[in-house]
């Protein structure tokens, strides 16, 4: 069986970057809606409701005005944007979060794609947790670098447009109230948002994120062995996904952890460094944020909810 897809803001970022994906499936019928229609009520409507599956790359509020479109009780959802990543009735669309995340989203009517940020961190924080290594009332702190595709089109046109004269290194979300922040603290498990620094470099694509964690303020210590083993053992139980953990290795320093280093995959990579006698470690997340941070991600949950081998179009 065909399955009739529609992606709803096809001309952005992600959306250019989700039908290239899929434009050589032969299970798959893209629905296009003609240029002079897309910003048309009506005819949205038309194609969201003939779709089996909706993907929605939009800003917040036309994603939450495509999901009020939809009459019929078929049309399945993945939302790229941030509108419904903490809602109810949605399920969050990071597959290897939990052993059991797969399979919630592969039978979910409403998906919500995670943020590209926020997976770098859940990824790093919610095993330790999990695993009783991280209290959930740590004090955590977050930081990191993306491209500027991050940002959008708006984004992309200014750094391609002043060229060398771009800011190198542009930190933001300095008032500390990065829209973000509701899904990381939800999926974390921590109970308290994190401190969020995020930065923009000027290149296209790739981020690395980084979580310091200052441990001795624990109870009890978890050596840099037991933190990499707690996520060894959590992403070793999530079938066929693509977080990896690096092996642990001790390293002053570590050329190697290019933000760029696994662009065009949907891999997203972990690096644990420890040093046991100070009682700190740093969790590093090496990942595409147009592949697993958005595109990448909404193609493998909907290969889910298609029940189809989660890696079809994408490259490890």
């Amino acid at each position: 069986m065909v399955a009739r897809v529609f992606i709803d803001g096809e001309a952005g970022t992600t959306g250019l970057q989700i039908r290239e994906r899929l434009a050589m499936r032969r299970d798959l019928e893209l629905l296009s809606i003609p240029e002079e229609s897309r910003k048309d009520p009506a005819a949205r409507a038309d194609y969201l409701n003939k779709a089996d599956i909706a993907i929605l790359c939009l800003p917040d509020a036309a994603a939450r005005e495509s999901v009020e479109l939809i009459q019929n009780d078929t049309t399945r959802v993945i939302d790229a944007s941030s509108a419904h990543r903490v809602a109810d009735g949605w399920a969050y669309g990071f597959a290897e979060m939990a052993a059991d995340q797969a399979e919630i989203i592969a039978s979910a009517m409403r998906v919500a794609n995670p943020g590209c940020w926020p997976q770098g961190l859940i990824a790093s924080v919610r095993p330790l947790i999990a695993a009783g290594l991280l209290k959930a009332d740590f004090p955590l702190t977050y930081h990191g670098v993306s491209g500027y595709s991050g940002g959008g089109k708006g984004m992309i046109a200014d750094y391609e447009g002043r060229g060398t004269d771009a800011n190198v290194f542009a930190p933001y979300a300095l008032g500390f109230n990065h829209k973000h922040l509701p899904e990381m603290t939800a999926y974390t498990l921590l109970e308290a948002a994190p401190l969020f620094t995020p930065s923009v470099g000027n290149y296209y694509k790739g981020m690395l994120t980084v979580v310091p964690l200052n441990l001795a303020a624990q109870d009890k210590v978890p050596t840099g062995a037991e933190l990499h083993a707690a996520l060894t053992d959590h992403f070793a139980a999530t079938d066929n996904g693509f977080v990896e953990v690096a092996p642990l290795e001790p390293l002053e320093r570590a050329d190697f952890l290019d933000p760029q280093a696994v662009n065009d995959t949907n891999l997203l990579r972990l690096h644990v460094f420890a040093n046991d006698a100070r009682a700190q470690a740093a969790i590093i997340a090496v990942y595409d944020n147009l592949g697993k941070g958005a595109s990448g991600a909404a193609v493998q949950n909907l290969n889910l909810m298609l029940g189809v081998d989660q890696a079809t179009s994408l490259a490890a």
